[in-house]
């Protein structure tokens, strides 16, 4: 196989072991933190389970409208179920800020996140060696 063969294989097979990891993050529902999100379904909800409401909130605004806010940082889940019990809606929410308006600290070993809309205002603060050791 000429070079330039080998390297066309090898970018594709980069490409295919990336594409299911791109679907993944795709697949999940985004919100900002203190901001909400309108999700429409195409037929009614019967029960609303969210993994964790201090990460992210959902409101029946009406039977085929939820509303789905932004609690704090993080990532949970939404299940939405209808009355026969069937999954309508089984996803992964992250819940993140709107960076457009961020400023970032760092002190030595500690970071900080400010909004800054219209005045700064903490919204994180994290130690590096307990983000090492997995804790928050």
């Amino acid at each position: 196989m000429p070079p330039h063969g080998r390297t066309a294989l090898y970018a594709l097979a980069v490409l295919a072991a990336l594409l299911p990891q791109a679907a993944r993050a795709d697949d999940m529902l985004r919100v900002n933190m203190d901001h909400a999100r309108i999700l429409k379904l195409d037929r009614p909800v019967s029960k609303v389970i969210v993994g964790n409401s201090q990460v992210a909130d959902a409101t029946v605004a009406d039977p085929k409208t939820i509303v789905l806010t932004g609690r704090s940082f993080g990532t949970t889940n939404i299940v939405l179920l209808d009355a026969d019990d069937n999954a309508i809606i089984d996803r992964r929410i992250l819940v993140s800020i709107d960076e457009g308006n961020t400023v970032r600290v760092f002190r030595q070993t500690e970071r900080s996140v400010l909004s800054c809309t219209p005045a700064c205002e903490q919204h994180a603060q994290q130690n590096d060696n307990a983000a090492a050791s997995g804790n928050p």
